[in-house]
């Protein structure tokens, strides 16, 4: 009998990294029947400082580096990440290597009653998250709400909501079904009025650029499709040099007659907002990308963004 390929996966501990990792293992073995895949947990900055804001730690690789050096170093093969945590200049020697089909992108709240929306929530209605894309978008649209910050884990994020006063916290659809929360949600927050974060709901697996043979066996796991539209979505991204610390969201879709990207970049106070959309073609997608983030740095989303940057640097 031959001996089984040996694939080891660089997973965060998070009950979802986790659930992230699982999936892959699972598809890949399911797919290539000679191999096995093992799961190797590398906790990463992230996940050890829980008691600050995400826009206030202010650094890209947050939840990517540790796992990173352990790919550099040759510990682990592959690093599962949620794409949207990945930032869009990868070191030197890492490459995307594949990226899964995408689950649906949206937000969604959860509040004490099902059926209960973002429209028809009580005004001056409590909303955690630790997001400004969400906060900026939110108030955008309910001024009148107050923002309250949270971190932590999808499940945690969701007993400290039980537990508390609050009257909702917005998540990403794409966590709560993943980890069977659903009974939780109380509406799904459309994207014509929140857009999510780039790449949400896609899984990027990360992979020294040298090693032919995983980057082979990841054909078998990887979506084209998913990866023009994300695509689109990191170019624009890094035009309007944004990381997660920025209110900037997007969502890039393939159709039959072309690739669409819709986006967002407001100011953190919701007061002040920029959003547009342009068509283009899914085998070209970072120009695509490109293009809408020069147009919205154009329309006067470069002063709102130089005002957040100068404020995160002086703080």
């Amino acid at each position: 009998m031959l001996k089984k390929t040996l694939i080891i996966i660089g997973s965060r501990g998070s009950e979802l990294a986790i659930w992230q990792s699982h999936f892959v293992k699972s598809e890949l073995e399911k797919n290539n029947k000679n191999i096995t895949v093992d799961i190797k947990v590398v906790k990463t900055k992230g996940d050890k400082i829980l008691n600050i804001a995400l826009s206030k730690i202010g650094d890209k690789s947050l939840f990517t580096k540790e796992l990173e050096v352990a790919l550099l170093n040759k510990s682990i093969d592959i690093a599962v990440h949620s794409l949207k945590d990945l930032q869009t200049k990868l070191p030197a020697g890492l490459i995307l290597g594949a990226v899964s089909k995408r689950h649906a992108v949206e937000d969604v709240l959860i509040a004490r009653e099902k059926g209960t929306t973002i429209f028809n929530i009580r005004e001056g209605a409590i909303i955690a998250t630790g997001s400004l894309r969400r906060m900026s978008q939110l108030l955008h649209i309910r001024p009148d709400i107050k923002i309250v910050d949270i971190r932590g884990n999808v499940p945690s994020r969701v007993d400290k909501f039980i537990k508390s006063k609050w009257d909702g916290i917005i998540l990403a659809r794409a966590g709560v079904e993943r980890l069977k929360l659903s009974k939780h949600i109380s509406s799904v927050i459309d994207k014509e009025e929140i857009l999510p974060a780039v790449s949400q709901g896609a899984l990027g697996i990360e992979v020294y650029e040298d090693n032919k043979s995983v980057l082979e066996i990841l054909k078998s796991f990887h979506d084209e499709n998913t990866l023009s539209a994300v695509s689109a979505e990191r170019e624009l991204l890094r035009t309007l040099e944004g990381g997660c610390q920025v209110p900037i969201g997007a969502y890039a879709e393939v159709k039959a007659n072309g690739l669409y990207l819709d986006a967002y970049v407001g100011t953190i106070d919701g007061s002040l907002a920029y959003r547009s959309k342009l068509r283009g073609s899914k085998s070209y997608p970072e120009k695509l990308g490109s293009k809408l983030g020069r147009k919205l740095l154009k329309a006067g989303a470069k002063e709102i963004l130089d005002e957040i940057y100068n404020n995160v640097r002086n703080k």
